[in-house]
């Protein structure tokens, strides 16, 4: 819990200190997050109807409303709060964490990530720990590893990187096997002293980043690690409202495809999508962090109450 409350004071002076302000945001949403490998947790309101909709979902980030007051001229900001992400418990994962959350405006996600590399290595060395940074691109950083090249080669190539891991393949599309060989054959085998920041993901998962039409395109986007620890995902934001009504109908039609239940889209975010600014934002998971600040590879040391005891 001490180290805890000195991350999150270092983390607040370093914004401080690079006049980003931080701001809160609503908890519960009338819209939530459309993603189908997120899944979210609802509440039901009983107040007066004229307050709005009885059913609110649990934000997974607070990255719709952040935007919102991106579009209404906010600046730089950023919020250090609680999200809720429903089925995700285990050894690294709790259904409610904390999420440091920001943006800069007139950023692409390459400024940005040397960003997070500065307040990383800023926590690490207060923590006593060094590392060195390493940057790649997802197409380089699959060709090192494993001489598949992600963004062409056929889905055989990747289920043949998998071979002697037990899996059930069925419904599985090109992403779920990329993703599958990216935490199974590459991650884990990062160096435990090493900040590793990965570029330019496939275009397929672009989520709510900008795509670049190389050939092929590309999706800017970056993650950051610690260790085999991933910490961080930002993009070079989206401001096409119709181009992201598209993603999130996609998203929604997967669901159906799923059997999963659709999630209302943030009618409310995408009014405004096109006022906000050029900017670059990135999501970080403070467990995660402090996982590597702690030296435990158990997301319980690190919670004052893990979910099963809360």
């Amino acid at each position: 819990m001490r180290l805890r409350a000195e991350t999150l004071g270092r983390i607040r002076a370093f914004f401080l200190e690079r006049g980003v302000m931080e701001v809160e945001t609503p908890m519960l949403s009338a819209a939530g997050n459309t993603d189908p490998n997120i899944q979210s947790f609802t509440a039901s309101f009983t107040g007066h109807v004229d307050a709005g909709a009885r059913e609110r979902w649990m934000r997974t980030s607070p990255e719709f409303p952040l935007k919102r007051l991106l579009a209404a001229g906010a600046g730089d900001i950023y919020e250090l709060g609680r999200v809720f992400r429903n089925g995700e418990a285990g050894g690294r994962h709790n259904p409610e964490f904390t999420m440091l959350e920001w943006y800069r405006v007139g950023w692409d996600d390459v400024k940005l990530a040397r960003e997070v590399i500065d307040l990383l290595e800023l926590l690490l060395v207060r923590a006593g720990k060094a590392f060195d940074v390493y940057e790649t691109t997802y197409r380089g950083l699959f060709h090192d590893a494993l001489g598949i090249d992600p963004l062409v080669d056929p889905v055989e190539k990747l289920q043949a990187a998998m071979s002697g891991t037990e899996i059930d393949g069925e419904g599985l599309e090109r992403d779920d096997w990329l993703d599958l060989v990216l935490t199974h054959r590459i991650q884990p085998f990062f160096p435990r002293d090493r900040i590793t920041v990965v570029y330019d993901f496939p275009a397929s998962q672009c989520a709510l980043a900008r795509i670049r039409h190389d050939d092929p395109p590309v999706a800017e986007r970056f993650e950051a690690y610690v260790g085999p620890y991933e910490v961080a995902n930002g993009y070079h934001e989206l401001n096409d409202p119709a181009e992201q009504r598209a993603r999130f109908e996609r998203d929604n039609a997967k669901r159906r495809e799923r059997g999963d239940r659709e999630v209302p889209i943030d009618e409310r975010l995408l009014s405004v999508l096109a006022d906000m600014p050029d900017c670059a934002g990135v999501a970080l998971g403070v467990e995660r962090l402090l996982m590597v600040l702690a030296g435990t590879d158990a997301i319980a040391d690190v919670l004052a109450f893990p979910f099963s005891e809360a």
